[in-house]
């Protein structure tokens, strides 16, 4: 009960929501578009393919600090390039909802090669004569891609977004290494809430029972998505 009345917990929980529904469904659009454009083909292909997978092989505090220093309220590089032009600068150090954007676009940029890998292996073993037919009958291109791809991709959308989900739930690092939750604890996870009970606080007690909570979520975005895939393959 202390957990459920606390309003840090309440905020930190739909911090969590909102933050993970964003970075899950970005990844999806990005991982879909930019694998079903290398199907079409790309130029260099190999290399094109190593460049997307190359976030996937920076350390995670690395990659947070460099993109810190990108966005650098005062020298930072994006900053000077909006000043330039004249805009509002991304002030994540004191507006909550500049440091819940970044921290969004930094997850988005380091996990996009899990999502886009599954989505392009799928895409290169769909059978070539199922779009040959789709075309003969005169499908569109949005047809084809609404009514052939999508479906037949379904499965490895479905294990990407669950996965995703999953990890994204334990999301610490972005948010602890660019914020710290602040200010005033505005921009708070629940792994992070979690972390500052424990280690801050010594309140063990409310620490695990956010793990819990944590837990009891993947659990059941996981149930909700095997179901889903179970009644698709075997119904």
């Amino acid at each position: 009960m202390t957990l459920l009345g606390d309003r840090n917990f309440w905020r930190a929980a739909i911090n969590t929501v909102v933050i993970v529904n964003l970075i899950v469904y970005l990844e999806l659009a990005l991982g879909l578009a930019i694998a079903l454009l290398f199907v079409r083909g790309v130029p260099m292909p190999r290399v094109m393919v190593a460049i997307v997978l190359l976030p996937y092989a920076v350390s995670e505090v690395v990659a947070i600090v460099m993109w810190r220093y990108i966005f650098d309220p005062s020298a930072g590089v994006v900053n000077l390039f909006l000043q330039g032009l004249g805009l509002p600068v991304v002030e994540w150090a004191i507006n909550p909802v500049h440091a819940l954007g970044l921290v969004v676009l930094i997850s988005v940029w380091q996990n996009l090669p899990f999502t886009f890998i599954l989505i392009y292996t799928a895409r290169l073993g769909l059978p070539k004569d199922v779009y040959e037919a789709a075309d003969l009958d005169g499908g569109t291109p949005w047809k084809i891609f609404r009514h052939v791809t999508v479906p037949l991709l379904l499965p490895a959308i479905m294990v990407a977004v669950m996965f995703r989900y999953i990890f994204a739930f334990r999301i610490f690092s972005e948010v602890w290494l660019l914020t710290e939750g602040g200010p005033a604890r505005m921009t708070e996870v629940l792994a992070v809430y979690l972390y500052r009970n424990a280690f801050r606080y010594h309140d063990f007690g409310v620490a695990s029972a956010t793990g819990w909570v944590m837990v009891l979520l993947s659990f059941a975005i996981a149930a909700v998505y095997l179901r889903a895939m179970y009644r698709r393959m075997f119904a």
